[in-house]
């Protein structure tokens, strides 16, 4: 069976997250496994056309509206994504000549068996092609947020939210960095190398990294050829691919060598597994997490970093956890289910997914995990709650509401608390925040809290 094209994989992809909401990532990274002769050039292409018209897609549509002769409602979804991908790689790729686009979205048209179609296909992206310069956007001055919405491709809803929480200049910087696309960034397992050794190791392999500017621990990939998981280093257990946001929301925890720790909803262990570095293998730390495949994935990572005291238990966190351990911990971190809003540069799709009734019903589930979590510290103990989203509700709200319901707990200002290195990004409310328009990483919002010694 002959291997799919990058625009076909890229069209499929997009088709069954139309139709079931099925994340890309997951789709192409089972074909990639599914048809192993795609050659790396190709499946760069893939995902590159993939998360480029997740990213652009209310500017791309917007466009198509203004040269249809039709009611843009009336398109139908295959073909309107077929024309997506032709127009990103017109809009956006300068490598791809205007011809190549509009052909190879023929041949995807043609595989429809309705001629009128591909006659449709071929003529609007020809239009486009010539009218493109002088295509009207919304006025930033009468209509702001649908200005930026269309310029920016964001859905009106969010746009609306970040100008209220941020203001407006901040607001549109928010929305172009988190439309760039992110380096890669790891974390060194510092269990089995250092920083700089491991950068040294990396240039042998013709791999180019450099320190972050914030994470002691993380290295920011500027050149590599094919993906980073085939790297015998990767094998070897000497890093995990981790953002920075995350890597430092970890270490603000603390936890000291060969103590427990607690991570709720641990997911596939990024987190879980450096606080498993920090507290050495005298220490334990464990897992929960509702998710088996999670877990699964938490295991693998665990036995390739070569912490094996680390400890998955498969558990509901909205539940009582009472029962569950005969010892409270000093030590707790809440990696909270969040919107994600603060990784839309990794993950496009997060664009059209969440609503805000979603964010209502996660700011009560957080509120809930958080109050459960709690029940497990122990007097004088450290819980730090982290999201990886730039959302009030999701954020501040949740907390005010924690501690105005827990009078036995109290706030920790982690400008007292938080190393050094991580001072710049504690807020003037001991909160720490990271903003991809400021500080070139993820969005996370972290609050340490503390239960009162009677």
């Amino acid at each position: 069976m002959a291997s799919p094209s990058s625009r076909d994989l890229a069209l499929t992809a997009l088709n069954r997250f139309e139709r079931e909401s099925i994340p890309p990532r997951y789709f192409l990274e089972d074909a990639f496994v599914k048809y192993p002769d795609i050659s790396e050039r190709d499946r760069a292409l893939a995902v590159h056309l993939t998360n480029g018209v997740l990213r652009w897609r209310l500017q791309l549509d917007w466009v198509i509206e203004q040269h249809l002769r039709f009611p843009f409602r009336k398109v139908e979804p295959t073909v309107l994504n077929i024309i997506r991908i032709a127009l990103y790689q017109i809009l956006f790729m300068d490598r791809i000549p205007y011809a190549a686009a509009v052909n190879e979205a023929v041949k995807q048209a043609k595989k429809i068996k309705r001629p009128h179609l591909v006659r449709f296909v071929n003529g609007l992206l020809r239009q486009i092609i010539r009218k493109k310069d002088s295509t009207p956007f919304p006025d930033q001055e009468t209509d702001p947020v649908r200005y930026y919405s269309v310029s920016y491709s964001y859905p009106p809803w969010l746009v609306r939210k970040w100008i209220a929480e941020l203001g407006e200049a901040p607001a549109s910087d928010l929305m172009e960095a988190s439309n760039q696309i992110p380096d890669l960034v790891i974390r060194t397992n510092t269990l089995k190398i250092s920083r700089d050794s491991f950068i040294d190791r990396l240039k042998q392999d013709g791999v180019v990294g450099v320190p972050t500017p914030y994470s002691p621990v993380g290295i920011r990939i500027k050149e590599i050829k094919g993906p980073i998981t085939k790297l015998a280093a990767f094998k070897a257990g000497l890093f995990q691919v981790q953002g920075e946001a995350a890597q430092v929301c970890t270490m603000l925890l603390g936890p000291l060598k060969g103590k427990r720790v607690l991570d709720v909803c641990a997911g596939v262990g990024g987190k879980t597994t450096l606080l498993a570095e920090l507290v050495g293998p005298r220490g334990g730390v464990i897992g929960l997490d509702i998710r088996r495949v999670s877990l699964v994935r938490l295991a693998e990572a665990a036995r390739r970093l070569g912490t094996s005291w680390i400890y998955p238990i498969l558990y509901d966190a909205t539940k009582s956890m009472g029962g569950l351990f005969k010892n409270r911990f000093q030590y707790i971190l809440v990696d909270s289910p969040c919107s994600g809003l603060g990784t839309i540069s990794k993950r496009p799709d997060i664009k059209w997914t969440k609503t805000e009734e979603q964010i209502q019903q996660l700011s009560r589930d957080q509120a809930q995990i958080l109050s459960r979590a709690s029940e497990l510290l122990c007097e004088g103990g450290k819980l730090l709650y982290v999201t990886c989203t730039i959302s009030r509700q999701e954020n501040e709200e949740v907390i005010e509401g924690f501690l105005a319901s827990h009078q036995w707990m109290q706030l920790v200002d982690l400008r007292a608390v938080a190393p050094q290195w991580a001072r710049e990004l504690i807020d003037d409310d001991g909160f720490f925040r990271s903003y991809p328009h400021v500080h070139h990483m993820d969005g996370f919002f972290a609050a340490m809290l503390t239960k009162k010694e009677e």
